[in-house]
């Protein structure tokens, strides 16, 4: 088989997007030299490798085997390049990684920075999903590493602490919640809320504990942050489930009253999974040493699901 790297990857940005339109412009290719490198390689192997219908594309039975050993072959690719990156200046590491919201905007910034900081050579894809949906996709190889809650079931992968964190309610002073101190969050949904953006995943994941008990978040406004949240919440406007963390650097500011929630799910223990350590590429390995929590590196906490 006659396929380069370049053909590999464009099948796999093609199969992801459903679309060869969408994985040539991925790819910086036009429809036509895309069309006809994955035609070709059909040709090669003497078998359809996407079913081609109206609303896209989708990978045959051979389509899905050639995934599977183009993603192998991609990632020992970058780890190649990785590994020889201190010989060659030029070359550049890219390191896929997805995390949850609270991971994401309370404290992957710091270690993110200093790492980029550190690595001029190396860039981050960064994506925020929800926690299963990461787990999913580093099995699957689509992803590097991925920060998940520690309550997702990761079997199969390595996994390395990461941060804990609790979500509370906060609420203004004038509230009339604002003389609980604990409270269950299915008590809490007969209030406005303040909420994150519909796409972010931590809305959707309280969306779905309201919709399993047959109630919906009454949300007023929905923003792009949890300091916004907050605003939003010292001016009246509602009620918000936010980290801990946001509360306590807030409160110098504001005037916010913290509610713990009773729930199970409001401890967050945040963990970094791969598919693999030894298999990423040497800077992406030290990516991982970097994000665990602090001395979990030292004493070699490692958690290997199997």
């Amino acid at each position: 088989m006659r396929f380069d790297l370049t053909d590999l990857k464009l099948f796999v940005h093609v199969v992801e997007a459903g679309s060869i339109t969408a994985g040539a412009d991925r790819m910086h290719l036009a429809v036509a030299a895309a069309s006809t490198r994955i035609r070709n390689m059909e040709l090669e192997l003497g078998t359809p490798l996407l079913n081609r219908e109206r609303q896209g594309v989708h990978p045959t039975p051979a389509g899905r085997t050639l995934m599977h050993h183009a993603r192998v072959l991609l990632q020992q690719a970058e780890r190649m390049r990785g590994d020889l990156g201190e010989y060659a200046g030029g070359l550049k590491g890219h390191i896929r990684l997805q995390s949850n919201t609270n991971a994401l905007t309370e404290f992957l910034p710091e270690p993110l920075s200093n790492f980029l900081a550190s690595h001029p050579q190396v860039n981050i894809d960064l994506e925020e999903r929800l926690s299963d949906e990461i787990v999913a996709a580093v099995a699957d190889g689509k992803v590097d590493i991925g920060i998940v809650a520690g309550t997702e079931d990761v079997t199969g992968l390595e996994v390395f602490p990461f941060r804990v964190d609790r979500f509370v309610l906060v609420t203004p002073h004038s509230h009339p919640l604002a003389t609980e101190e604990n409270i269950a969050f299915a008590d809490v949904l007969d209030f406005d809320f303040v909420g994150l953006d519909r796409a972010s995943s931590l809305q959707r994941f309280l969306s779905d504990k309201a919709d399993r008990i047959g109630r919906r978040l009454k949300l007023r406004v929905q923003l792009r942050s949890f300091d916004a949240v907050c605003r939003l919440v010292d001016c009246s406007v509602g009620i918000g489930v936010v980290p801990q963390t946001t509360v306590e650097r807030n409160a110098r500011t504001m005037k916010l009253h913290r509610i713990e929630l009773t729930d199970d799910w409001a401890i967050r223990r945040l963990t970094i999974c791969v598919r693999k350590l030894k298999d990423l590429p040497t800077y992406a390995q030290e990516l991982v040493r970097d994000l665990q929590a602090p001395g979990a590196a030292e004493s070699g906490k490692l958690i290997v699901e199997s």
